[in-house]
This record gives structure tokens, sequence and C-alpha cells, in this order.
């Protein structure tokens, strides 16, 4: 029997706006395609229904809850530029020409340049690194780092996660003679930049269909087709050719810190690179596993953020995610390449441990940063776009708070930090509104000294003068965009499920369903008419309550981050209320700190069923 009872219609039982302003709606699933996964599958019912509800069919059920490279890898000449990429690179590899490799200081740009250099040293080749100082440099390639990667002898430069629209600093590095190959997927128009080859999902040109996949995804699939070249010519007859898997934990990070929908390829690659990182170990039992790891660093990463259990996309994109991308933010990204491929399980402790130290730092200077950013817009900003500017905000973390202001505010939210008249930027946006082309729109239109991104996060350089120009440009642009938006926004329910419900075997039948993040949602359910039995203030900002149904069962439940919101204070008036009952929706997680078949509802919202006026008598 299944705990829950997806509707299969369309008309909707949550009436109003929740606690945080959102419609819920359930998801509909076809009855038929459920039947029949249950009989083909074996599936349990409640999987099969959330399967259906996602629009998986029942022929594609199998292939997709046993996520197989086998079936789902193309092959990596699809992409447009691939072949000319491979070919560039297997002949500097011939012609033992220096390699080097220019990167980006975020997780993805970082990872890149790490599975890069994993492959490279291998087969026996030590390539050049530059990774640009976030602060001196800024984003993308530069002549004066081109030009000092020259002089070690460089003769081919492959950039990861940037490159895409570098137009004159590729010029330039033509005329020197030297040869650049670009892995990029930022937004970028045509004409191509004057490089060797220019792989990009992204290239309007290109038809392959992978446009879900990050600078590591694209990088991953590049060695996979260097490795087939050097295969079919030799190279590997003298020498063990790379087992390219086991670079997939880094590919899987770079893609769930990008924020690439989990579907097709790219929900396969992370499936098989969480493989591959398999147990984090709680630190008393780490330290004889580190030592079995190729490449212990990201393991000692976790061990210090408190993380175990099997890998998750969770653990890749909300435990390491913040403390890699710390090095780039308020550090130099030298740090986080480093520990990507340290093979000593001592050094990289030490690595992880100024990471963890650098995150902590870091978070103190965004909630700090966060508290004026807020202040400045004010509680009921009216514009559909939220933009937050300031002198002298550190640059590293207005990503990080465009963020937060989008979630807090549930549109796109765009930061800038002003120095001497000039504005570095960071956007992020919310479903359905592209950001990543309209910022190559506003740079078209000369509103900006450059920029670029992707349909969900951005990042540019503004002059200060042109930001009102640049701002009614951005309303302007992406007007229908977000109104449409926001005529959708609502919490998808994938099901209701009862308090009894609330099991261990239930959250294993779910987590066939995994790996979730963006485009694959960890379901969400509703647990109707209930109770908040007993509610308190924990750790920072959260609160954890105890749940109960008309017949007494009860159900452990935490909200993350909301003592000051209405979700949060209206647990806290209603604790102990026996009048006060409410539809509360939220994903359900083992309770590891019980253990056995202990199950908790991490709180998502909160719609008010019955209040003291209207509650029908117990």
């Amino acid at each position: 029997m299944s705990n829950l009872a997806l509707k299969p219609q369309s008309n909707n039982q949550w009436q109003g706006l929740s606690l945080t302003n959102r419609q819920w709606r359930a998801r509909v699933y076809d009855p038929r395609d459920v039947e029949t996964m249950i009989q083909q599958q074996g599936l349990n019912r409640a999987l099969a229904e959330c399967l259906s509800a996602r629009n998986i069919k029942p022929e594609d059920a199998h292939d997709f809850l046993h996520p197989s490279l086998k079936s789902a890898m193309p092959d990596p000449l699809v992409l447009a530029g691939m072949e000319k990429a491979v070919e560039r690179i297997r002949k500097a590899i011939k012609a033992s020409e220096k390699i080097a490799i220019f990167g980006d200081y975020d997780v993805d740009g970082t990872s890149s340049a790490a599975l890069l250099t994993r492959y490279f040293l291998s087969i026996g080749i030590e390539p050049l690194i530059h990774l640009p100082d976030r602060f001196m440099e800024g984003y993308g390639p530069n002549s004066n780092a081109f030009k000092a990667l020259q002089v070690k002898g460089a003769k081919l430069v492959i950039t990861v996660d940037c490159g895409a629209m570098a137009h004159d600093v590729l010029d330039q590095a033509k005329a020197d003679g030297l040869d650049v190959v670009v892995l990029d997927h930022h937004q970028m128009s045509l004409p191509l930049p004057p490089a060797a080859a220019v792989v990009n999902p992204n290239r309007p040109d290109d038809i392959s269909g992978l446009q879900s996949l990050s600078a590591a995804g694209v990088s991953f699939m590049t060695l996979v087709g260097l490795n087939r070249a050097l295969r079919e010519e030799g190279f590997f007859e003298n020498r063990p050719a790379p087992n390219l898997l086991e670079y997939l934990d880094l590919t899987a990070l770079g893609l769930v810190c990008d924020i690439m929908p989990l579907t097709g390829l790219t929900r396969v690659l992370v499936a098989q690179g969480l493989k591959v990182l398999g147990q984090f170990e709680k630190p008393e039992a780490a330290r004889n596993g580190l030592a079995n790891k190729a490449f212990p660093g990201l393991h000692a990463l976790a061990e210090l953020a408190g993380a175990s259990g099997p890998a998750s996309a969770y653990h890749l994109g909300f435990v390491l995610g913040p403390r890699i991308n710390a090095a780039g933010r308020i550090g130099h990204a030298n740090l986080a390449y480093a520990l990507m491929v340290e093979r000593d399980p001592e050094r990289a402790r030490k690595l992880a441990a100024q990471l963890h130290n650098l995150n902590a730092e870091r978070q103190e200077i965004e909630a700090e940063v966060l508290q004026q950013a807020v202040t400045q817009i004010g509680e009921d900003p009216k514009s559909a776009l939220i933009i937050a500017a300031e002198e002298g905000w550190h640059i590293g973390v207005i990503g990080i708070i465009a963020g937060r202001l989008k979630e807090k505010y549930q549109r796109p939210a765009l930061t800038i930090s002003f120095n001497n008249g000039i504005g570095k930027a960071s956007g992020r946006s919310i479903k359905g509104v592209d950001l990543g082309a309209a910022i190559t729109a506003a740079v078209q239109k000369g509103l900006l000294l450059g920029g670029g991104g992707h349909a969900m996060a951005c990042g540019f350089t503004i002059e200060q003068s042109r930001l009102a120009d640049f701002t009614a440009f951005m309303e302007a642009h992406l007007a229908e965009q977000i109104a449409g938006a926001e005529d959708h926004l609502h919490l998808e329910i994938d099901g209701q499920i009862s308090a009894a419900g609330v099991n261990r075997d239930f959250c294993d039948q779910l987590a066939m369903a995994a790996p979730f993040g963006a485009g694959h949602a960890e379901p969400v359910f509703a647990l109707d008419d209930m109770q908040i039995q007993f509610a308190k203030p924990v750790g920072k900002d959260h609160i954890a309550c105890t749940l109960q149904d008309r017949t007494g069962t009860r159900v452990r439940a935490i909200a993350f981050r909301v003592a000051e919101t209405p979700l949060g204070q209206a647990l806290m008036a209603a604790s102990g209320d026996p009048l006060q009952r409410f539809s509360i929706a939220g994903k359900i997680k083992p309770d590891d700190w019980r253990g056995g078949q202990a199950a908790q509802m991490i709180i998502e919202d909160l719609l008010v069923t019955h209040s003291p006026e209207n509650a029908p008598p117990e």
C-alpha cells in the first residue's frame, strides 16, 4: 500500500497563498503509466506516481532509476568544435608541446582545471596552471596571464569555464603565436573567437542538445574524445590508459555547484560521480578511509564539515561547494585546485582545514553584506527585478548575496559592488527568467563593460554612471519573463502522506529516484490537518517541531533559517495550540540522529487550514 495519494486530475485541493506566498499545486500523474511501471518494473506505487508526475514514461523508467553511462553517453564529437579540440590537444601531446590550463575561480572552473590536470599527469604530462585572481584579474582570459604562460614555454592554452567571448584576448594570443582551445558553457554569440577550437554546448550553431553541461561536463567529454583518439593511434600500447570513471567525482562537483539541470546526460554523470565519491565517513572512522582514496581532498573536506553517509548532490552543492568556493571568493582558487589534485592524505587534510577556515570567514562577511542589502531593498520591494548596489562590498560574496536575495524575494536578483566608479556584479535568477541572455544583450547594447553567464546566473562589470540606464533596460528586457514566472509562482507537491507514512522505508523508496537538484527537485509531500504539538528555536535561526495528526501520531520536523520569517513565527505561535491546524509541506528525510526506521520532515512551507475561529470541535 502506498502512503501517499497523488491527484491524477488537475483540480487543486489546497486553496490560498501559503506563508511563503506560494500556491500549492499537486503534480499530475498518468494512472495508466503508473500501473504499467508497477507491473513491468515492480516499483512501489509511491515511486511510480512520482516518476509519472515528472513525465518519466514506463519505457524510460529503468534507465532513469539505474543511470548508466553506457546507455546515456553520446559520442563526444556531437559537440560542435570537439573534433578540432581533440585533434589540437592530441597533436600537442604527440609533439611534446607544453600545455597550459587557464581556469576560473569558482567550483566549476577549478574542478574543470583539476580534472584536466589529473588526466595529463596520468599520461606523464605536467601542465602549467593559471587560475585568475578574482580581485586583481577578474573573470576570464587576460593577455598578461597568457604572455606569462607563453614565457614559461606554453604552446597551447586550454581555457575552462571561460573564453567563449574573449575575442580581444584571443586575437592577441593568435598574433603572439599561442594556440587556444576553449572549453566553456556560458552564453555566447557568433562569430566565434579566433581560437584553435571552441567547444561550448551553448554555441548558437551547436545542435548536440547538451546545454545542461557545465565546464566540468564539457571537460569530461573532451577527455573521453581525447582518450579515444590517443588509444586509436597506439598511445597506450606501452602504458596503462587512464580510467576516466575515476574523474567523475570532479565532474559531478562542477555540474551540481554550477546549478546545471539534473536531466539527461548531466544526471547520469552526477549519479556516477557520487558512486566514485562513495561513503563520507564520520571523523572517527575517516582516518584510514582517506588513505585509500587516490585523491583524498574532497573526503578530507567532507570530514571537517561533519558530513557522513553516502555522497549526495546535497553534499556537493551545500557542504563541499561553499568551502571550495571560499578559496576564490576571499582567498585564491589555487588552494581549492591544490586540494582536488592532492594525493597525500595528510597534505589533503591541511588544505581542507584552510578551506574550512576560509569558509567560516566568508560566512561572517556574507552575513554583514546581506543585512546591508536587505536593509537597502526593504521587506516589500515594488520592482520585479531586485538590484542591490553599494560602494565597497566584498566582491567575493556578491554572488552568494544575489542568491540569498533571490531566495528571500523570489525574484531575479543582481548585487553590485562599486569601487571608484566601476561595479563588479553577480546575479542569480528564478526558473523561467534567462539572466545570462539578458546580460549578453546589455553588453551588445553598450550598457556594460563586459559580462555573460547562463540562464540561472551571471556576472558583469558596469560603470556606475550607467546603472540607471542598465536598470531600465533590464526591467524592460525581462518584464515578460518575470511576469510569466510570477504568474506561476507555486510549490509543486508530489503527494499527500500520512503521519504514519513518514518512515525510513519511504525514504529508501524515494532515494531510488536520486540524485536530486536543479531540474529534478527532491520530492515534496504534504501532511494535512496537522497540529504543531511543540516547537522551539534551535541552532542559528532554525525551528525544530513535533507535528501531530488527529490520531495522535507524531512526526519530527525542522524548518531551516526561518526564525525571523512568517513561517517560523507561525510555527512558534501555534506551538501547543490544538485549535491551530495546518497543511505542512516538506521533504521526507531519514532521521540519522535517532536511527532505525526514524524519519523526519524538512519543512518547506505552511498553509493554515483551521484557525481558532473556524476549527471544528475535537
